[in-house]
């Protein structure tokens, strides 16, 4: 079996497990850091946005010996403006400039067939106006804030309304983070990337439902009994669902990083880095949020409630007592003190004693 396949068997029969509950204090101060950096770096730097969404023109040119450079130098002496130059991978250009219109556009396409010694009508020129990536990011916009709406409700009523505050937070706080990475690392802002963007949230959202849903089977009837208290059951779930989380978040970044570095990097496919980046960067954070953002959210807001309160109170009177009589805690105490999951053998699951 492999190293990962016996953590999990291992995770499974309780004989292993991490408090993430207890450590909440860590991740939200590790999340907070890494959205402030976000927000700073929107704030410094701004998003280098498409031609999408400022309007401009496209160039492709044919196959050239012309550098990447050159090709820039070339098309800003043209037109006044910053380009963007990207090299295809059947050798050709393709050169984005913003801020022009019709009579510009055929103007730079004159001068750049002349500067890069090729026909001009074998250069293909886009114009595209701002009006159109006004559109686009209002209607982006729109879908997301009714996905939102929908995660909310959807969640408020298949589970509760606390666990549709947290999704909603890890929601937020993947969006922040992928959108500031873009602008950290200035890759530009596409159509792509939006619908990466949009595309992570599904991602993101899955297994943060996936562990939700273990912490709402093992929490059924928890006020009836004295065994756990509900971070520690919170916790259990975590570490019941952790294997699972790393192989599914591991099976989608490997195809996604390919796209990234591979067919962005190597292939010099514009369009795919826009798309793969978002992609890459969210599916982690999702993976992340899932973990050690949403779950131990419920479990805080959980735990503020008087009847889990009143649980806690009478747990950890409970151990108190066994302590102070020199007894030993009884095995499913024991496993919540180090936070493990599931059976270990020869006992019944958690699930089956809250019933």
């Amino acid at each position: 079996m492999s190293k990962l396949g016996d953590l999990g068997a291992r995770l499974h029969r309780g004989e292993v497990g991490y408090d993430f509950i207890g450590n909440r204090k860590i991740w939200y101060s590790i999340s907070i850091l890494i959205t402030i950096t976000a927000i700073v770096a929107l704030a410094v730097r701004g998003l280098n946005m498409g031609i999408e969404f400022q309007g401009g023109a496209v160039f492709t040119t044919p196959k050239t010996d012309v550098s990447v450079s050159q090709a820039q130098e070339y098309a800003e002496e043209a037109s006044g403006h910053d380009a963007i130059v990207q090299q295809l991978g059947n050798g050709s250009l393709r050169i984005q400039v913003g801020g022009l219109d019709t009579a510009q556009s055929d103007q730079v396409r004159a001068e750049l067939a002349e500067d890069l010694k090729v026909p001009e009508d074998k250069i293909a020129a886009e114009l595209v106006g701002p009006s159109w990536g006004e559109q686009i990011a209002t209607k982006a916009w729109t879908g997301l804030g009714v996905f939102m709406i929908l995660v909310v409700i959807y969640l408020a009523i298949a589970f509760e309304w606390r666990m549709a505050v947290a999704a909603l937070i890890a929601l937020i706080h993947d969006l922040t983070i992928t959108v500031g990475i873009y602008s950290l690392v200035g890759f530009e802002v596409t159509v792509g990337t939006v619908i990466g963007l949009l595309t992570i949230l599904g991602y993101s959202l899955y297994d943060t439902v996936v562990v939700f849903d273990s912490l709402k089977e093992q929490t059924k009837d928890i006020t009836k009994q004295t065994r756990f208290t509900y971070s520690e059951l919170a916790n259990r779930s975590i570490n019941g669902t952790l294997v699972r989380s790393i192989n599914t978040t591991v099976v989608a970044l490997l195809p996604v990083a390919g796209l990234l570095f591979i067919g962005g990097g190597v292939l010099g496919a514009g369009m795919l880095n826009d798309i793969s980046l978002s992609l890459f960067v969210g599916l982690a954070a999702g993976a992340y949020s899932s973990i050690f953002i949403a779950t131990p959210l419920v479990a805080d807001l959980k735990e503020r409630e008087p009847a889990m309160k009143a649980l806690k109170k009478r747990i950890l009177a409970k151990r108190a007592s066994a302590a102070a009589k020199g007894e030993p805690l009884d095995d499913f105490a024991a496993d919540a003190e180090t936070a493990v999951v599931g059976q270990r053998a020869g006992h019944r699951g958690a699930s089956e004693h809250l019933g």
